[in-house]
């Protein structure tokens, strides 16, 4: 399980990233990567945080819940992977209910690996 410090909890935080992050598209999943704005400011020790959106169109609350479980033990495995002050929300697409744990981590870590511009982008662009 995602540590609290791992995790994005507010909802402004979720609507920056998703508004100004890169959006990294695959079959089942949706990445949103954004380099934390701390890490700019000097600030040292700024953690890797992750967030899930998963929708009604997923599915009922059942499968709902498990995909994002899913998701959460994916990114637990693979946190040491994003490097440091880098936020990532991860939106579930309907066809993510009906594939198994390591379709979905291939997956994420497929997207999570690839380089994208927001490890080298600055925040005020």
């Amino acid at each position: 399980m995602l540590a609290h410090v791992n995790r994005i909890t507010s909802g402004s935080d979720y609507q920056g990233i998703v508004r100004r992050g890169v959006r990294i598209v695959d079959a089942h999943t949706v990445l949103y990567v954004r380099v934390s704005a701390e890490i700019h400011s000097g600030a040292a020790g700024v953690p890797v945080r992750f967030g899930f959106i998963v929708a009604k169109n997923v599915g009922n609350a059942v499968k709902r819940n498990l995909v994002r479980r899913r998701l959460k033990a994916v990114t637990f495995e693979l946190l040491w992977l994003v490097p440091a002050g880098t936020d990532v929300v991860i939106r579930a697409l309907p066809a993510a209910r009906d594939v198994d744990w390591q379709t979905l981590r291939d997956e994420v870590h497929r997207s999570l690996s690839r380089p994208h511009p927001a490890r080298k982008r600055s925040v005020g662009r």
